[in-house]
C-alpha cells in the first residue's frame, strides 16, 4: 500500500497548487506503475493521497479514511471494481471516478448504473484526470457548503406532487410519507425536473444543467437515472405518470 500525505512547508510562500481544503483521494489500482504515478501527481497538487492495489484493501481504506473522492479501477484482482463500487454505494455517497481500460458502452453504463459518478478510459492524460478530480471535489464542496447553510436557512421549501413530497431544504424525498433513499444525482435530477414541472426538457439540457459542462458522459446517463427514479417513485415504472418521456425531445415532469 502506498500512502502519501502532502503537507505545507513550515514557512515560505504557499505553492501555486496548494489546496486549502486538503481533500483526501483514495486510489484503487492494481497496476503498480500507474498507481504510483497517480499518487505522485495528486500529491503534487497538495491532496492527501492513499493508494491500494486490490478491492479488499479499498473497502478497508474507504471505511477508515472516509476520503473525499475515490479513483477506482474496474479490473481488480479478487474483488473487482464493479463489486467494490456496489458495496461502497450501499454505505456512502463519496464520489467515485472509475478507471477502465475498456472503451465499451456496456462497461460505461454498468459503472454508472452501480453508482459511479464518472469514468475515464485508459490510456488517459494526467491533465484530464486532474481536471476531473478537481471538478468532482469542487462540486462536493458546494454541496457541503449548501448543507451547512441549510441549518440557518428560512422555513423549508417543499414541492408536492400527489403523494410525492420533495423537501428541497433538507434534500429529502417522501412517498406516502415514507422516506426514499436517492443517490445525489438522482435527487438533483428529480428536483430539477420538478422545478420545471410541465416543461419538456431535452436530454442534452438535463445533462448540462444537472451534471455540468465538465461531465464527459453521454445522454445515456440521463436515461439511466430516469429509469432509477421511475423504479423508486412510480407505482408502475413501465407506465410512468410523473416522469414522462417526450418522444424526440427528452422528459417532462407531471404531477
Amino acid at each position: 500500500m502506498v500512502s502519501l500525505t502532502s503537507r505545507l512547508p513550515a514557512s515560505g510562500p504557499m505553492p501555486a497548487c496548494y489546496n486549502p481544503l486538503m481533500a483526501t483521494v483514495l486510489i484503487v489500482e492494481d497496476e503498480t506503475t500507474l498507481r504510483e504515478t497517480l499518487a505522485y501527481n495528486l500529491a503534487r497538487q497538495e491532496y492527501v493521497v492513499e493508494a491500494v492495489g486490490n478491492g479488499k484493501a479499498a473497502l478497508e481504506a474507504a471505511r477508515r479514511l472516509h476520503p473525499d473522492l475515490i479513483l477506482l479501477d474496474l479490473m481488480l484482482p479478487g474483488l473487482d471494481g464493479i463489486e467494490v463500487c456496489r458495496i461502497l454505494r450501499q454505505e456512502t455517497n463519496i464520489p467515485i471516478l472509475m478507471l477502465t481500460a475498456r472503451d465499451d458502452e456496456i462497461d460505461r453504463v454498468l459503472g454508472l448504473e452501480i453508482g459511479a459518478d464518472d469514468y475515464i478510459t485508459k490510456p488517459f492524460s494526467m491533465r484530464e484526470l486532474m481536471a476531473r478530480v478537481k471538478a468532482h471535489l469542487r462540486r462536493e464542496r458546494l454541496i457541503r457548503a449548501e448543507a451547512d447553510a441549510v441549518q440557518d436557512a428560512p422555513p423549508k421549501e417543499v414541492l408536492q406532487s400527489g403523494n410525492l413530497e420533495l423537501d428541497l431544504t433538507r434534500r429529502e424525498v417522501r412517498l406516502d410519507q415514507s422516506p426514499i433513499a436517492l443517490k445525489p444525482k438522482e435527487l438533483d435530477l428529480l428536483i430539477f425536473l420538478a422545478r420545471h414541472r410541465g416543461q419538456a426538457l431535452t436530454r442534452d439540457f438535463l445533462l448540462q444543467q444537472v451534471w455540468g459542462w465538465e461531465f464527459s458522459g453521454g445522454t445515456r446517463t440521463v436515461d439511466v437515472h430516469v429509469r432509477w427514479l421511475r423504479q423508486k417513485i412510480e407505482k408502475d415504472p413501465a407506465h410512468p405518470v410523473r416522469i414522462i418521456t417526450v418522444r424526440g425531445a427528452g422528459y417532462r415532469f407531471e404531477g
